[in-house]
């Protein structure tokens, strides 16, 4: 029986899998995938998240980017650098999340890929797995399947509204240059926006909303946007991702079991960053469960409650910044990103040196002073 087993080999469940393995917990690694397994991902990843590990992330990151370029309605363009200790990370998740696996295994853990579960059940003390490859048994257990992954609805979690993005992956190393910037575009998609991420051989292209309904189809937008970078539809291979977007602070605990990354639905609603938060969740989630491995009957209770308190709290702040700024996305790009201040703000927040409770009250005073006669300053 093993202390621990792990549902999910994303950045989340390797992060659990990593710290409860280096603290001499027996850890199993369950995915249904073959690793490495490609997933859909812009795959930006703020360098802060290093902070919370003790080894080189240098062969797991694909090309570096410092600066950032905005757009309205393919016009009115502003490019600035971003103000952080150290560029952003761009990664490919086959490769980054192999990666992490990898560190895990090296502390101790375990891992079978291509193994399928099929089932939970909890049974006197420990939890019974049922898997494509037989059953499994831990005294804890851990969610970590992403945003369509069964687990949190197994575990009797209520689940968010799940949100699909479109991505297009194209393959284009000749238009490929070192000054590409991380670009959005505001404007051609109603509640929401378009991005292109840079890698090193091409770009991930993605268009999506984060308010209301999902896009019903998502080529329409991204072909408007192609010719900004000189590229064509059919260079690309397009996917559908889902997002569990923060919406409320809910329970990640239960008897003997918690939930993490996306199937905790961590992701930030304003720019639905979702590794540095999924990674954050698997740091506070082994800390917890180390504590509960060792006899603390209330370690879960204090994983929900830090998530609440250090996560859900600013997440308040960016749900309500998000709900005025792609409600009126005019007005912001008008007021709040053409501000000199904006891009590095932005570094700040994805660095985590700052918070959105450290600004919120004044963007959302200048968004909604715009709209409001007499509010003008």
């Amino acid at each position: 029986m093993f202390d621990c087993i792990i549902v999910g080999a994303g950045p989340a469940g390797a992060t659990v899998a990593y710290h409860l393995a280096k603290r001499g917990r027996s850890v199993l690694v369950l995915e249904k995938a073959t690793l490495p397994r490609y997933k859909p991902c812009s795959g930006a990843v703020s360098p802060s998240v290093a902070q919370w590990f003790d080894f080189d992330f240098a062969p797991a990151i694909d090309r570096k980017v410092n600066r950032v370029r905005y757009t309205w309605k393919l016009g009115d363009p502003i490019e600035a650098k971003l103000e952080t200790s150290e560029p952003i990370w761009m990664v490919k998740r086959d490769v980054f999340d192999s990666f992490l696996v990898k560190q895990a295994q090296a502390q101790g853990a375990e891992v079978k890929d291509g193994v399928a579960v099929t089932g939970i059940e909890f049974q006197g003390d420990r939890w019974l797995v049922q898997t494509s490859a037989g059953t499994q048994t831990a005294r804890f257990l851990v969610g970590a399947d992403g945003a369509n992954g069964p687990m949190a609805e197994w575990l009797g979690f209520k689940e968010p509204k799940l949100r699909q993005v479109g991505i297009l992956e194209v393959k284009a190393p000749e238009a490929v240059h070192e000054q590409n910037p991380i670009s959005f575009e505001f404007g051609l998609v109603k509640n929401g926006c378009l991005w292109n991420f840079p890698k090193s051989d091409g770009f991930s292209i993605g268009a999506g909303t984060f308010l209301g309904s999902s896009l019903k189809e998502f080529r329409s937008s991204i072909e408007q946007y192609l010719p900004e970078f000189g590229l064509s539809y059919d260079q690309g291979t397009e996917y559908v991702a889902s997002l569990k977007l923060w919406d409320g602070n809910r329970p990640l605990h239960r008897q003997q079991a918690v939930i993490v990354g996306e199937a905790a639905a961590v992701v930030d609603p304003l720019t639905a960053e979702g590794i540095r938060p999924s990674i954050y969740s698997g740091v506070k989630a082994a800390a917890a469960l180390d504590q509960a491995i060792a006899g603390n009957a209330d370690a879960l209770q204090g994983y929900t409650d830090i998530m609440h308190q250090e996560w859900g709290a600013d997440m308040q702040w960016a749900q309500r910044i998000a709900g005025i700024f792609y409600r009126v996305p005019g007005v912001g790009y008008r007021v709040g990103i053409k501000r000199p201040t904006a891009t590095k703000r932005l570094g700040q927040l994805l660095a985590g040196d700052i918070h959105y409770a450290d600004i919120a009250n004044r963007v959302i005073k200048r968004l909604s002073g715009s709209l409001i006669p007499g509010m003008r300053g």
